[in-house]
């Protein structure tokens, strides 16, 4: 019998959070009759032995408020857990005592909310017999096995807000206005943003764009009388090899190779791309161009109602999981209900956007330009 369970959140931090932990320890303690002790920054506590035990009463208020009140972190793998040991930093597999922890505690489930990172570790630990239950969360939405993740439906209100404000600027002083937004490997933010706020062009790491192409998006703009664009830009967009204006930035050649790494898709840190986008769409357009970079912006402020009620359905059948005893598996949200799947097969693959999936051809289809050839 499942009498007392843990809860940690893992990874960066999202909308949507707090409301988990609230349906997790409200369903676990009046529906069950559990004991929940919450672990303080993802599975550092849960390695440290660092935890509180949350009530009701610790929970009560939270629904509306961003972040996690257990705090989280994206650093700290059991697996290779930093030790600093006289002025070095070592790295040590502190799984055994992971589970060890749990025992002496009587943890009979522990429910890790998180994305890919936290999920793939939850699995790991899964094969080493703890006894564990999944939580899909991320901004990103490219968790495989459900259909949404919580946290992504307000990171894409924050940044069509965005794009609605810079309309506004863009208009008035005739500039192409670049947005950047999260999405190292999928860019579903940009995506459903840049449909949601019209923007012009949308460049992400799934369709690789030729810049020329994007150029020429703009300069038809300009020639029909719109002498502004909007052109969103996941943080993941590359570039097709050969395709960089060399005439135009003729230093690329020599680049260093940290900052080659810029151009094969995987940004050092916010704004790299969109710096570099930035410069060559300038010099290909002749229009003065801006950049602005959401970054954590979108990993802020108060969750939206679908969120809210997403984590909350999650929340619960979280709980529900643990007392059925179903460890090893991450609730899902599959159509229209909340259903369960294996943690091998939620973190088998990242969820990409397909690159002729309708979003892409209604996208298209409105003239939205990517920077490919395929047009529609």
């Amino acid at each position: 019998m499942v009498k007392k369970i843990g809860v940690l959140t893992g990874g960066g931090d999202c909308p949507g959070l707090n409301a988990v932990l609230r349906a997790i320890v409200k369903t676990a303690v009046l529906k069950y009759g559990c004991e929940v002790t919450g672990y303080r920054d993802g599975y550092r506590g849960l390695v440290l032995n660092n935890f509180i035990k949350l009530t009701p009463e610790d929970v009560s208020g939270i629904l509306d408020k961003g972040g996690t009140i257990l705090g989280t972190s994206n650093r700290d793998n059991p697996f290779r857990f930093e030790i600093k040991r006289d002025g070095r930093t070592e790295y040590a597999d502190m799984s055994d005592s992971v589970a060890k922890n749990l025992e002496m505690f009587g943890i009979d489930c522990l429910i890790a909310a998180g994305g890919d990172g936290t999920l793939s570790i939850a699995a790991a630990l899964a094969r080493k017999g703890v006894k564990l239950v999944g939580v899909p969360k991320t901004i990103d939405n490219d968790l495989s096995a459900t259909d949404m993740t919580f946290g992504f439906m307000t990171a894409v209100e924050t940044a069509t807000e965005a794009i609605d404000k810079l309309h506004s600027t863009a208009e008035s002083h005739h500039r192409v206005m670049l947005l950047e937004v999260m999405g190292r490997n999928a860019g579903w933010i940009a995506l459903e943003a840049g449909i949601a706020g019209g923007a012009d062009v949308i460049l992400i790491p799934e369709i690789r764009y030729d810049i020329h192409k994007v150029a020429q998006k703009i300069l038809e703009r300009k020639n029909a009388g719109k002498h502004f664009s909007i052109v969103v830009v996941a943080e993941g967009a590359g570039l097709v090899p050969g395709t960089c204006s060399r005439a135009a930035d003729p230093e690329a050649e020599a680049m260093p190779q940290d900052e080659k790494q810029v151009w094969s898709g995987q940004p050092l840190h916010s704004g790299c791309i969109s710096a570099r986008i930035s410069g060559e769409l300038e010099k290909l357009t002749g229009i003065e161009t801006r950049v602005t970079v959401l970054g954590h912006l979108q990993r802020g402020g108060r969750p939206s109602p679908f969120d809210r009620i997403l984590s909350t359905r999650f929340g619960v059948a979280a709980v529900d999981l643990a007392l059925r005893e179903r460890f090893g598996y991450m609730v899902s949200l599959i159509g229209d209900s909340v259903g369960e799947v294996s943690l091998e097969e939620a973190t088998a693959n990242i969820k990409t956007v397909p690159s002729n999936g309708e979003l892409v051809r209604i996208a298209k289809s409105l003239g939205v330009g990517f920077g490919d050839d395929n047009g529609f």
